[in-house]
Formats: C-alpha cells, sequence, structure tokens
C-alpha cells in the first residue's frame, strides 16, 4: 500500500482568480471539471492575470447550480455567470498564442471593470476539446488544455512545500515565510511523498484516472503574491533561483496529462506506476 494521498484538490473556474477546494471531481481530457475555463481579457484581448493585477486573487469564482458561476470580490455584490449561448467566437491572446473563446454577458465585464478599475471583459472556452493544444513540444497528438498556463493539471506535494520553506527561513528573507501552498494554485496536493519525488514521476494513478507527468512547473511572479492580501514580496522565487533552477525553469511541482479519465477524490491513494 503506497504512503502517499490525496491531501487536496483545488479548481479555479476562472483564470487567476481563487476556486474551491471539492472532496472530489472529475477529471476531463483537459483538466479537472471546470478548471480555468473562464478568464479575463483587456481591450486588445490579450488574457489578464495575476502577474499583471495581483487583486485577482481577492476575487473568486464558484460553481452556482447548471453551468453558472458566482463571482465575488471585496466590495462588490456577488454575480451570477451564465455560460455563453453558442455565437461568434472571440480570439483572445494567451501566452502570445491565439486561442478561441466566446464572450460572456456585459454584465461579467462591468463587474470585473469595476473591481479592477480599468476595462476588461470576461470569456469562456467552450470546447476545449478543439480550441487549444498542449505544447507541442511535450504533447502526445490530440491532447489539449483549457486555460490554464499550458497544460491541463498541476500536481505538488506537501513534502516539496515544507523543504521550500526550509530553505527560504535560512535565506534572504525569512520572514516572508513559511508559505502556503496557495501561492502555487495547485490542482492536486499530495501527502506521504519524499521532497521533490514528483520530478520524477513519468505515470502516476489517482482513483481510477491514470495520468503522465510531462514536465516540472517553471514559477513566475503569481507565486510571490499573497493569495490574501495580493500583496507581492521576494518569496519563493530568490529561494527556486539559488536552489531549484530545472534548465531554464526555476520549478516547483509537476505538470501532467491524463491518459485515463475518471474521478478524483480526496484520500485516494497516488500509486507511481513510472
Amino acid at each position: 500500500m503506497s504512503n502517499l494521498h490525496v491531501q487536496a484538490l483545488h479548481v479555479h473556474p476562472v483564470k487567476s482568480v481563487a476556486g474551491i477546494a471539492p472532496d472530489e471531481v472529475a477529471v476531463e481530457p483537459w483538466g479537472l471539471s471546470g478548471d480555468r475555463r473562464w478568464a479575463l481579457i483587456d481591450p486588445e484581448g490579450t488574457v489578464i492575470t495575476q502577474r499583471r493585477h495581483p487583486r485577482l486573487a481577492l476575487a473568486a469564482a464558484r460553481p452556482a447550480g447548471g453551468a453558472r458561476i458566482a463571482v465575488t470580490a471585496p466590495g462588490m455584490t456577488e454575480l451570477c455567470v451564465e455560460v455563453p449561448e453558442p455565437g461568434p467566437l472571440e480570439p483572445v491572446v494567451l501566452f502570445g498564442k491565439k486561442v478561441e473563446t466566446v464572450a460572456a454577458a456585459t454584465t461579467a465585464a462591468d463587474w470585473f471593470s469595476t473591481y479592477l478599475g480599468e476595462p476588461v471583459r470576461l470569456v469562456h472556452m467552450d470546447d476545449p476539446a478543439v480550441r487549444r493544444p498542449v505544447d507541442p513540444d511535450y504533447a502526445l497528438p490530440g491532447e489539449t488544455v483549457s486555460l490554464a498556463d499550458g497544460y491541463p493539471l498541476l500536481i505538488t506535494t506537501l513534502a516539496s512545500l515544507d523543504a521550500l520553506n526550509s530553505l527560504i527561513a535560512q535565506g534572504d528573507h525569512p520572514e516572508e515565510g513559511p508559505l502556503p501552498m496557495n501561492r502555487f494554485r495547485p490542482n492536486v496536493v499530495v501527502s506521504g511523498a519524499e521532497a521533490w519525488a514528483e520530478d520524477g514521476w513519468l505515470r502516476i494513478a489517482i482513483g481510477d484516472a491514470v495520468f503522465r507527468g510531462v514536465r516540472e512547473c517553471g514559477r513566475c511572479v503569481v507565486t510571490t503574491t499573497d493569495q490574501e492580501t495580493a500583496e507581492r514580496g521576494k518569496e519563493p522565487l530568490k529561494t527556486l533561483a539559488k536552489h531549484r533552477r530545472i534548465g531554464r525553469s526555476l520549478a516547483f511541482g509537476r505538470m501532467l496529462v491524463p491518459v485515463r479519465l475518471g474521478t478524483v477524490r480526496v484520500g485516494d491513494e497516488v500509486r507511481v506506476l513510472l
């Protein structure tokens, strides 16, 4: 029996906005059900994230029955947003590449524009099966992804976070630690592993789903953003740069692509197959 188990699951309906921590969730080919199917764009059609607007950390989105989501933010009245009806496709730019989406209602655009203090719009990925392929340098034919940064799922381990926090405590900015896991916005958090064991996971099973480990997750400035206050610091990037540089990445966590679908649950055993 493996000592590895799912400690937490996280779904973020709107990219760069706080999400939910369900006890179980279905695995779809492009990620966990409902994860990062919505995103905000600026007037030029470029996707907006916490890299540009740290205050997105203070907003939250959750399923609201049927296909709706409910969004909240400080100083704002909760808004329910319906999945848009099929209509003209809205090309947006995500990390320099075009992705086709469908625009949400203008009420959502007005709500988020008021909160951020500049004009933005909310868009929805209607059909992840055809809209966006996984990076061809790492993908198998036909693999697709939602509006996540690049891959369907991100997995992290409690042991690696503990190890990173120990390094931060010995570094130049110990006052910023220990950091919580939400700095890294993972989908699956695993307990019972050794620190950095996930670096070598090529194929794992969780519940009745199977995933292939694709590559390390390169971290960005979002990880320096306190998800409770939206304030930025120096960590964990300063420490990752010293101790966790893999190629060009400051690495924490591992990217996964589903190879067999199913349902994953908190408490599920995690089995390393390769």
